[in-house]
């Protein structure tokens, strides 16, 4: 049973119905392409989650996680699992923590629409980013390993490792706050005026520095996978906004939970947390830790980063909350999220305030 504050993998539902799938035909499927599959075959799903859904399969012998697109009409490049696929089996083969991908079918007719499997690994992911169930000294661990593996990717040699076509090189901020802009007007369900300022004032205070590498694109501790009893991170999951792009796109989306409004989300916001008395850094000692591990220099324009992470995922958001508005979302209460859109753009503005936006 997962302690309050934190899940485990292991806690899944009946399949909805929206998203049941053939399973003789999937058992199929696996016999004829997983290495050492052998049935039966039980299926159900796991819980939350608003983007692609995701099923623990179990046999007798092993369990396997299966992610496909959601049926319906979908915006365009999203849900693309099959780039999920390849980053993953890249960073699995220089041993970066992945869970170990076996097989993807982008044939519809199997299932409905493109999937892919990989194999279950053990542990847990903390929904509440205070670990109120861990220790001082281990929540410090787990901050510290998350930190330390976010280093990691973004020292990863991205070309060496076959994705130098991953993503465009150059230009990460600007091709960002495009797809962004864009994807949050196609799902727009209200007038938010901080959202249309973002729009118009973020593509001209993008930083002069620019680099690529690879960028999980949703590196938060949701995505993380802690060991069972160790405080360190086993695997980094839902690589489905994974490009390579500028490094600091990732850092300070996943620092966000240092500096975004308090309130409007159920993981609990550090911004109003006794951060010393809990083990967890500062956002300055922390950011300071993740330049030592990666040998850059000192972040300036923490205030842009700041403002482009939070309209960012506001427009995030958004989509979701365009989903539910069609029928395509895969969790219930996405409509409820709308609500948390104005107060994230409101505070995203506020930052461009401070970065000199007028």
């Amino acid at each position: 049973m997962a302690q309050a504050g934190q899940k485990y993998l292991g806690q899944v539902i009946t399949v909805k119905e929206a998203h049941r799938i053939d399973e003789a035909r999937l058992a199929a499927f696996m016999g004829d392409t997983v290495p050492g599959y052998g049935g039966p075959l039980t299926l159900r799903q796991f819980e939350g989650g608003q983007s692609n859904p995701t099923y623990l399969l179990e046999t007798p012998g092993a369990k396997y996680v299966l992610r496909r697109k959601p049926p319906g009409v979908l915006l365009k490049s999203a849900h693309a699992v099959d780039r999920e696929y390849r980053v993953m089996k890249a960073l699995w083969e220089t041993g970066f923590p992945v869970p170990e991908p076996l097989v993807l079918c982008e044939d519809d007719s199997v299932l409905g629409t493109a999937f892919y499997i990989m194999r279950h690994v053990a542990g847990r992911v903390f929904l509440d980013n205070a670990m109120p169930d861990l220790s001082r000294q281990e929540r410090a661990g787990v901050y510290d390993s998350v930190n330390e593996t976010l280093a990691r990717l973004h020292t990863v040699d991205h070309t060496a490792i076959g994705l130098g076509d991953y993503g465009r090189a150059g230009n990460y901020f600007g091709r960002q706050i495009g797809r962004w802009s864009q994807q949050y007007e196609l799902s727009a369900t209200e007038v938010i005026p901080a959202m249309d300022k973002l729009i118009a004032w973020l593509p001209g205070a993008i930083p002069g520095d620019d680099e690529t590498r690879l960028a999980h694109g949703d590196y938060s501790f949701h995505n993380v996978l802690i060991h069972p009893t160790e405080p360190r991170v086993v695997a980094v999951l839902d690589w489905e906004l994974s490009t390579t792009g500028h490094p600091l796109g990732d850092l300070m989306y996943h620092a966000m939970e240092w500096y975004r409004p308090p309130g409007f989300d159920s993981r609990g916001a550090l911004i109003d947390k006794d951060l010393a008395a809990l083990g967890i850094p500062d956002l300055e000692t922390y950011v300071a830790r993740y330049v030592e591990r990666t040998g850059r220099a000192p972040i300036e324009n923490l205030a842009f980063h700041k403002a482009y992470n939070l309209f960012r995922v506001a427009a995030i958001i958004q989509g979701i909350v365009g989903r539910a508005r069609d029928g395509t979302a895969a969790a219930a209460g996405a409509a409820e999220q709308a609500l948390r859109v104005r107060p994230l753009a409101e505070a995203a503005w506020g930052f461009a305030q401070d970065a000199g936006a007028q």
